[in-house]
């Protein structure tokens, strides 16, 4: 079966993948929809919400081989490999029915709003508010370094429902409709030249009660499902074999010199060890275990392998990867690698974030002190204690 699948996908793609990467979001969301169709898209997913029912190994050998085509499935990666799952996980019967399909064919695309200006890290110390106005929830407040939030149609928030609790108890997440009144989206430029991240601001946005995804007070839980499926979806993904950074590309370019040879057989044996651990956890995910701490340990691994990319990358090409002719695609590629590796470290929950979840959870190391672990989040904003 997996055998004939692997032949099925890579005569898809075969004749069907784009030669150059598409750019354009409508020209992505007609591809996605073909993929739907063919029956690539939601391979693990259950049939009646859109999947194909199938295993992580046909999912795994699609992967493979569309690793030799640069996809154009960045907008559709929030959708798939997060809020998808974690509406899987907890929703009802109907967001699944409604929500899962239209995500899977690229008809309505997602974004994760959990970061806000004055949390930080603490995503647990949100301030943005939801309060309860008869059959409906009212929220207010702001959102920062949401990715895709300026072209996403539909959003999955973290808002506080109870201040009179700890932080951790008193938050509810929320599906919402970025187009709706009340939602404001500003883009925010990184040193790519894109403007990948946003800040959003709520103000008075009116949401139906079965808007909640879980239970009520219960969004600190969902929240944790859903960076754990944040972090296999990041470290799960295969780079393209041609990505300007990788070791395939930088080999071919690369002189002689006997240091930078031993820095590319270290980047070659880093990318394969990244992707076998990640290939795990996604096989793990796909089969129905929960994703849990080690899901940061896949995020660490893909950020480190970032960093030592581009830092191969400049000593492999020396002027080269600071300076170009114009026009010249290459490099401007590699450039463009070189300005986004530091993000890695960033998205997802930074380095230390996950350095303190593997710490904890998974090496079971001492915690460091709580002081306001239960004091009422509202007191914690006073001042007053902790």
């Amino acid at each position: 079966m997996n055998d004939d699948f692997r032949a099925r996908a890579g005569a898809w793609l075969a004749e069907h993948a784009p030669r150059a990467p598409i750019t354009d979001l409508g020209e992505a969301r007609a591809f996605q929809a073909r993929l739907h169709d063919a029956g690539f898209a939601g391979i693990t997913w259950p049939a009646a919400y859109g999947g194909q029912g199938l295993t992580p190994a046909e999912q795994r050998a699609f992967a493979e081989e569309a690793a030799a085509y640069e996809l154009p499935g960045d907008p559709f990666l929030i959708g798939m490999g997060m809020v998808g799952p974690t509406i899987l996980d907890l929703g009802t019967e109907e967001q699944k029915t409604r929500f899962l399909p239209p995500l899977l064919s690229g008809a309505e695309i997602w974004c994760q709003l959990f970061s806000e200006p004055g949390a930080g890290s603490d995503v647990a110390g949100l301030q943005t508010r939801a309060v309860r106005d008869g059959d409906e929830w009212v929220v207010d407040g702001q959102k920062v370094w949401t990715s895709r939030a300026h072209f996403a149609d539909w959003g999955a928030l973290i808002a506080r429902t109870d201040p009179s609790v700890p932080k951790h108890r008193g938050i509810t997440m929320f599906l919402i409709d970025m187009h709706a009144p009340g939602v404001t989206v500003r883009p925010l430029r990184d040193m790519t030249g894109g403007s990948r991240f946003n800040e959003v601001f709520f103000d008075g946005l009116r949401l139906p009660a079965d808007a909640v995804i879980g239970e009520v007070g219960a969004g600190w839980a969902a929240a944790i499902r859903m960076l754990g499926h944040e972090r296999v979806a990041i470290g799960d993904r295969i780079r393209p074999r041609d990505h300007a950074a990788s070791y395939a590309s930088l080999a071919a370019a690369a002189g002689a010199d006997p240091a930078v040879r031993r820095r590319l057989a270290q980047l070659y044996v880093t990318e394969r060890v990244t992707e076998l651990f990640a290939t795990r956890l996604g096989q793990e995910a796909r089969a129905g275990r929960a994703p849990g701490p080690r899901g940061s340990v896949g995020k660490l691994a893909g950020a480190r392998l970032a960093r030592l990319s581009v830092d191969v990358a400049v000593e492999a090409m020396g002027p080269a990867a600071l300076a170009w002719e114009t026009g010249d695609a290459d490099a401007e590629r590699l450039a463009y690698a070189i300005n986004d590796a530091p993000s890695t470290r960033i998205a997802g929950g930074t380095d230390e974030i996950q350095r303190g979840i593997i710490a904890d959870r998974v090496l079971g190391l001492p915690r460091e002190p709580a002081a306001d672990k239960d004091v009422p989040f509202s007191e914690i904003k006073k001042g007053g204690r902790g």
